[in-house]
């Protein structure tokens, strides 16, 4: 009698594992199993074991419904109070950003709900947006802080990130922003703020088992580079690893400066020059091309793409979704914005939401349908990869697995 040992088998699928060398890594009429978490045998439904449905608890047969690897969301900023739509309707009917700002409007509107809100109305803003994600195939998700600004009200929005994960099922990785915008307290005290940021911020939360990465937003609106590098120095020596916001309105050279850090990642990037991408190049630095604010922005000026492929630097894809300029609920949404908007390739976006947003956040064990890594993988209502970013909008994940578990809720 043969012994259960695999959980679920799901076959008679096209798999795109982005694993190989075939494009998307396809494998058409495929079969995958999972077994405690992990996926323990991939590859053509004719090669499975003689033995494979007698050995399986759970056998579903697909009829060549595509799988791929669990999406992974590496930029998101998915715990804030409150919304900005009523901006939204004031710029598009003519007021300027200077206006909105001055009118107490922009991050510091932000910053104000969220200081002002519980840690529990927090999480029940956010899980609505999470779940979202979830259910649209993320099964590991970036949140970062950077709306407090304040040790209490940072550290209430890392314990939110945490719940979400905890209560939906998925992988979070909290990122620590302290030097997202100044604070209202501290708008004449530049100096004050970031020595608080490093010096009691950042360990306290880093001692809390709060934080998984640092970031910064180094731009002329955000902190310069020396700031930067101070919050950088500091997350080093704490062994904790950096990214940063760079290049989106202008060059100060913070992709080089990441990339002098050994940082996981550069995100925006549209005015990232030729020694930024051979310094991230160099470093093995994921570029995280965010088309939500892009679009959002109305922006024109496009990251260098071509410079990207030529060097060889990993493109990931995320949503970016803030309240400000890319409220984006859906990364495959994301990934097709990709293609259109930046011209990358189905593959390359694909490539971008899941083995190389796997990579912007130091994470090997997922992001390739792969023996051995988690079993992270989402069953869609398509038949070829391409289709993920052909279709706008609609409901095409029809299961999300993370670690062997059905997570989805549709």
């Amino acid at each position: 009698m043969t012994t259960v040992s695999w959980d679920l088998l799901l076959s008679g699928v096209t798999l795109a594992t982005f694993d190989g060398e075939q494009p998307y890594g396809l494998v058409e009429d495929g079969a995958i199993a999972i077994a405690d978490g992990r996926i323990a045998w991939v590859g053509p439904r004719a090669s499975l074991p003689h033995d494979a449905e007698s050995r399986s608890a759970r056998v579903e047969q697909l009829d060549g419904a595509l799988v791929t690897p669990g999406m992974i969301d590496c930029h998101t900023h998915l715990v804030f109070g409150g919304d900005r739509a009523h901006e939204f309707d004031l710029r598009l009917n003519g007021a300027t950003y200077e206006e909105i700002a001055r009118a107490g409007g922009g991050i510091a509107s932000t910053v104000k709900a969220t200081r002002g809100a519980s840690e529990d109305a927090l999480f029940a803003q956010a899980l609505s947006r999470a779940r979202a994600l979830v259910d649209d195939g993320v099964t590991t998700l970036e949140i970062k802080s950077g709306y407090g600004l304040a040790l209490d009200s940072e550290r209430r929005m890392l314990r939110v990130a945490r719940r979400l994960g905890e209560t939906l099922g998925v992988q979070v990785r909290t990122t620590f922003l302290g030097l997202h915008a100044l604070p209202p307290e501290d708008a004449d005290r530049r100096d004050a703020y970031v020595a608080r940021v490093c010096d009691e911020m950042l360990p306290a939360l880093a001692a809390e088992g709060l934080v998984d990465a640092v970031d910064a937003f180094c731009e002329g609106i955000g902190f310069t580079p020396a700031e930067t590098r101070r919050v950088f120095e500091r997350a080093c020596a704490l062994g904790l690893p950096v990214k940063l916001h760079a290049e989106q309105l202008s060059n100060l050279e913070g992709a080089a400066l990441v990339a002098e850090f050994g940082g996981l990642s550069a995100d925006h990037l549209e005015y990232l020059s030729n020694d930024g991408v051979k310094a991230m190049a160099e470093a093995g630095t994921v570029a995280v091309l965010l088309p939500g604010a892009f679009y959002v922005l109305r922006e024109t000026r496009l990251p260098p793409i071509a410079a990207l492929r030529n060097q060889g630097v990993p493109m990931a894809v995320a949503t970016d979704c803030n309240p400000g300029t890319s409220p984006l609920l859906s990364l495959r949404l994301a990934a097709g914005m990709a293609c259109t908007l930046f011209r990358l390739t189905p593959e390359e976006a694909l490539r971008g939401v899941t083995v190389n947003a796997a990579r912007a956040l130091g994470l090997t064990d997922r992001g390739t349908l792969t023996e051995g890594r988690r079993a992270d993988l989402v069953v869609w209502r398509a038949r070829h990869p391409a289709e993920l970013c052909y279709w706008i909008g609609g409901h095409l994940a029809a299961a999300v697995y993370c670690a062997g578990q059905r997570v989805s809720s549709r």
